[in-house]
């Protein structure tokens, strides 16, 4: 068995660090987990008077600084006073100025959710009449260099755990010889430090990462000192506390506990003293199981670490949802961390500690029980964060967890294929059922020079013993001819086609593991089902409440052709209040029978022609089969309007409509 990938598998690792890094480099900047469920005055509504504070109720309780909350003129000066209070449960309001002008004023908010995660937005409304307003573009927060870092460090602290606590798991658990194995040794101790700098990197960001987003803000003190009494900054520190107590269990699993498989090397020993053998295996045996239970205890703290400060801390559920996230957590770990302690074990280990069958075997029950345990964890984890079928292609969160579904399927399939190939490395040689020659007949077959060079150093140990009896030659002979045996151990191990097929399955396992990985860390970046379905339904109440309260809003009824087949139907546009400034637009689609028509794309664009601006598009949001939708539509000067709308039905059917209408 070689300790270096061999060409033919190289091209599937860098397949793998591509797909990585296009997943990655594809990201959007993280979705936000609260969202705005209300607002008083509420988005786009034209009031008479001018009100005394605006009020922002969020889908679940968020935390707010002194400038979470601002309100800006048409001029973009600020006019709240004071720092937004928290009115009653889940609503947040900033008190106004006295005597504010006509116009329109935009209240923009950045907070941090319940499940810490950043989120940012902003919208408007207008006193007496709309009027132009030098404020443009929404608060964003989460993006940027600092929100890549972030997710990198993200993904790193989820890989750290993984291969701390999967590989810890697989040697006591699969493989105890594994214990004193080098590389083995470095991959456990790895993903401590992986996971510690990670924490460490974290904790940097992440104050700059819910705030300003600036790179320069990453070594403010004041900010640490902020993050540090939020929960997610709680979380980090325990993490912290609770690798200190995982660096002295990592200490004594390769210390202590690997010296105890050096004793059956000394025969003597343990033919001589079998009742001291005996009370060391005992020792052993409850040095084992200390191991096992503070392992768990520590890596379960490590888990809550996460399941406390993230989506199972809030919603739905959160007494439940904590333990059933830790355990999903743990299940990962033991899955995905002890495969790839079993890929390194197969390619890395020593000729003279081969990884035995049985650690496979040992392992693959290891992992059906993960397996189970992540189902049934997922099954509620997906109830609890999409709360319908229909969210599981309607939101970004749903199409996420089909990917990682399909992706732990192929997963299963393959360790099915390794379970194949675990089995026939029990069953005897093909060479000995047929009565060729034998392993240790073969041995007959090790290359001429490795021949020539054990004669050699038999007789020149033999010269050296009874001529000069140097001690020092003979112990130079000794690590020759230990080379030679090890050479020939490794040449009879790699020449196994079971072994060789068992570490190609495994490898490809661990391939689509570290994809798995990356799925699951976006899935963690990106706003629930639930909360996004609640959220566009709060909206469209929102909006059709407004709407009863003005008289602008603005209907088009547009009829399309693609000239493909079912091309033909019907476009609607609701646009509300249809003013100067800020807007809210709804686009229905429609069959010729009135049905709902579920096309891949529409496209809206405003053109004032007289005055030579546009055409403007308009950034339209799906929001279920048939409905689009967009906020912060700002419609700069009063005129005729000509609204397009382009409609595509399939690939390559597409049709432009258009219709003029007076708005403000």
């Amino acid at each position: 068995m070689t300790r270096t990938i061999t060409p033919r598998l190289r091209p599937l690792v860098l397949l793998l660090l591509a797909v990585a890094a296009m997943l990655f480099a594809g990201a959007a900047p993280a979705s936000a987990h609260a969202a705005l469920t209300g607002s008083d005055p509420a988005q786009g509504v034209v009031v008479d008077k001018a009100p005394t504070q605006v009020s922002l109720t969020f889908s679940e309780q968020v935390a707010m600084g002194d400038d979470s909350v601002r309100v800006l003129d048409p001029k973009g000066k600020p006019v709240q006073r004071g720092k937004p209070d928290n009115v009653s449960g889940t609503t947040y309001a900033v008190q106004l100025k006295d005597g504010l002008a006509k116009g329109t004023y935009t209240v923009t908010y950045q907070v941090v959710s319940a499940d810490s995660h950043p989120v940012a937005g902003a919208y408007t409304f207008s006193i007496g009449a709309p009027s132009q307003t030098v404020v443009s573009g929404t608060a964003t927060v989460g993006g940027g260099v600092v929100g890549t870092l972030y997710a990198v460090g993200r993904y790193a602290s989820y890989a750290g755990y993984i291969v701390l606590v999967g590989g810890a798991a697989f040697v006591l658990a699969c493989w105890r010889r594994g214990a004193g194995v080098r590389a083995l040794q470095r991959l456990v101790v790895g993903g401590w430090m992986t996971l510690t700098g990670a924490t460490l990197w974290l904790l940097l960001l992440r104050g700059s990462y819910t705030t300003s987003g600036k790179v320069g803000d990453v070594f403010d003190l004041a900010l640490l000192g902020q993050v540090l009494q939020t929960k997610a900054g709680a979380a980090l520190v325990s993490r912290l506390l609770l690798l200190a107590a995982a660096a002295l269990f990592v200490a004594v699993l390769f210390g202590a506990y690997a010296k105890g498989d050096e004793d059956p090397e000394d025969a003597e020993d343990a033919t001589a003293e079998e009742d001291g053998v005996g009370e060391e295996a005992e020792e052993k045996r409850d040095l084992g199981f200390g191991l096992a239970l503070g392992g768990l205890l520590v890596a379960a703290g490590l888990a809550a670490s996460w399941a406390m400060a993230e989506h199972a801390s809030t919603g739905l559920q959160p007494g439940i949802a904590i333990p059933v996230d830790i355990v999903h957590l743990l299940a990962v770990a033991a899955w995905l961390g002890g495969l790839t302690a079993l890929v390194v074990a197969l390619y890395r280990a020593p000729a003279d500690t081969p990884v035995e069958p049985s650690a496979v075997r040992r392992f693959s029950r290891l992992a059906f029980g993960s397996v189970l345990a992540l189902v049934a964890t997922g099954v509620y984890q997906s109830w609890r964060q999409l709360g319908s079928w229909s969210a599981f292609t309607e939101t970004r969160y749903g199409q996420l967890l089909l990917v990682k579904i399909g992706l732990v399927a192929v997963m299963v399939a393959l360790a099915g294929i390794s379970r194949r190939w675990t089995g026939r490395l029990t069953e005897p040689p093909a060479s000995e059922a047929e009565g060729e020659p034998s392993e240790a007949e073969d041995e007959a077959s090790v290359p001429a020079t490795a021949a020539v060079a054990v004669q050699t150093k038999d007789s020149a140990e033999g010269t050296a013993s009874t001529a000069m009896g140097s001690t020092e030659r003979a112990a130079q002979l000794a690590r020759q001819r230990s080379a030679v045996e090890d050479a020939r151990r490794k040449r009879l191990r790699d020449a196994d086609p079971n072994r060789s097929g068992l570490r190609r399955s495994v490898l490809t396992e661990a391939a689509v593991a570290v994809v798995l990985l990356a799925v699951t860390t976006a899935l963690t970046q990106t706003e629930p089902g639930r909360t996004e379905q609640e959220a566009k339904a709060a909206g469209a109440s929102v909006s059709s409440s407004s709407g009863s309260d003005t008289s602008g809003a603005l209907t088009l009824d547009m009829a399309f052709d693609t000239g493909g087949k079912n091309g033909k139907g019907l476009v609607r546009i609701d646009l509300d209040p249809a003013r100067v400034g800020g807007n809210e637009m709804h686009v229905y689609v429609q069959r010729p029978d009135g049905r709902p028509f579920d096309v891949p794309e529409v496209k809206v664009a405003l053109t004032q022609e007289a005055q030579k601006i546009g055409p403007l598009p308009v950034k339209t949001e799906r929001i279920t089969n048939g409905h689009w939708a967009a906020t912060g539509v700002q419609i700069p000067v009063a005129g005729d309007w000509k609204v397009a709308v382009t409609v595509r039905t399939s690939d390559i059917d597409q049709a432009t409509v258009s219709k003029n209408a007076q708005i403000g």
